[in-house]
């Protein structure tokens, strides 16, 4: 393989301050320099392909984001489409992602558990796809289609969906190993109400103590993390005590909740794009536009707090549409970072939150990945502008000039 050198005018790490006058190199998938210019290996004409750029940075983890194909903010519409329609339209999807700059996806419910074979094969060109499989919810929980039939949602989760019902340790125990059999990398369960089910509140826990602790333990002994959809206190408090990796959204977080995330070591990821996206666009149902106007000022304030008190922070986006001219849609993923800079985080902590502390969600699943160190995955990519200087060039897939993937050009021409 031909060794792939990169010469920017500044290197941002991942975690740590940036290098100006920087060097990165690729070899056979890894990274194999990163640093000063002065001190990098000799450039080797015959066996390199060099690149220039104003700045090279990892690529970008969406650590909560979906594969499901929909072209409506209206999930009930979920079970009228087939799942081969919505699975071909995640294949643009994929490829919208490396264009974005994102290399790596910790998908939150979705059809990624299937898609990742095909990107892993190189029938399909995607980020790297850590999937959940199918959420697990309680019967009238927020993974739930509240205007059907149960038993029509427990089918349809059978059909290899996005969600899963499940009550009780025994049935959610099962839930959780039937992910596994499907080797999802993380475990996904709603640990309380939400804003785009119908009729169930934000603010209730959703699963009980013994419930959460069952699938933490089975998760636990398959080396896998559980994220915990929480919008309410007491879910978030429940989840934790738990034992669960991440806090998915976040909305009610207080100062107590704060403190138990530090001492558990849990991470927060507070999808701000999903939020903001879907309230301007008026495509939401009125049950959950009304819901998510409630919310979505209380929700900014909590991911500042969170911030200020620090508590880990993950960017994702809880993306799932498919389309350019969709709100909240594949290839937007970068908003999240400007979003984040919007309730107080500098520039260079957002893109930790979007390189360095996305592997972290994944426990002991984790890639070697995020950062720009040697012996760690080349997933890179390269912008025309400083982010840390206008966060919003991270948001416009045109400014982004090249991405590699495990070492291979996926964007720009070499």
């Amino acid at each position: 393989m031909v060794l792939q050198r990169i010469e920017a005018q500044q290197l941002i790490p991942g975690r740590g301050e940036p290098i100006r006058d920087a060097v990165v190199v690729l070899d056979d998938g890894e990274i194999s320099y990163a640093g000063p210019a002065a001190t990098a290996p000799a450039r080797n004409s015959t066996s390199e392909n060099t690149v220039r750029a104003h700045t090279v940075m990892p690529g970008l983890w969406d650590c909560h984001a979906h594969f499901m194909g929909l072209r409506s903010a209206d999930f009930s519409l979920l079970p009228q489409e087939g799942v081969a329609l919505r699975a071909a339209r995640c294949v643009p999807d994929a490829r919208a992602a490396l264009n974005a700059g994102v290399t790596s996806v910790r998908e939150m419910g979705g059809l990624g558990i299937h898609l990742v074979h095909a990107i892993e094969e190189g029938t399909v060109e995607g980020p790297s796809v850590y999937s959940a499989g199918s959420a697990l919810s309680a019967t009238g929980g927020h993974g739930d289609l509240h205007c059907y039939p149960v038993p029509w949602v427990t089918d349809f989760a059978h059909m290899g969906g996005e969600l899963r019902l499940a009550d009780g340790p025994a049935e959610l125990a099962k839930a959780t190993r039937e992910q596994l059999r499907r080797n999802a990398k993380v475990i996904k369960v709603f640990a309380s109400g939400g804003v785009l089910s119908e009729v169930d509140h934000p603010i209730h826990q959703q699963l009980t103590d013994a419930e959460l602790r069952t699938v933490v333990e089975v998760a636990g002994m398959a080396d896998r993390v559980v994220a915990a959809h929480c919008h309410g206190k007491p879910g978030m408090m429940a989840a934790l005590e738990a034992g669960v990796r991440t806090i998915e959204h976040g909305t009610y977080l207080d100062e107590e909740v704060a403190a138990a995330m530090r001492e558990t070591g849990a991470i927060l990821v507070p999808t701000r794009t999903v939020m903001v996206e879907l309230l301007d666009s008026k495509l939401l149902p009125e049950f959950a536009a009304n819901k998510l106007a409630a919310v979505v000022g209380i929700h900014a304030d909590a991911i500042a707090l969170a911030h200020s008190l620090g508590v880990r922070v993950a960017a994702g986006t809880d993306i799932g549409m498919s389309g350019s001219d969709l709100p909240s849609s594949w290839g937007r993923n970068g908003r999240e970072l400007a979003l984040l800079v919007e309730v107080g985080f500098s520039a260079l902590e957002a893109i930790e939150a979007a390189t360095a502390t996305g592997p972290d969600t994944l426990g002991p699943q984790a890639p070697r990945s995020g950062q720009l160190l040697p012996g760690y995955d080349a997933d890179v990519l390269t912008l025309d502008a400083d982010p840390l200087a206008d966060i919003t060039v991270i948001a416009d897939p045109t400014r982004i000039t090249g991405v590699w993937k495990a070492g291979v050009r996926v964007k720009g021409t070499s």
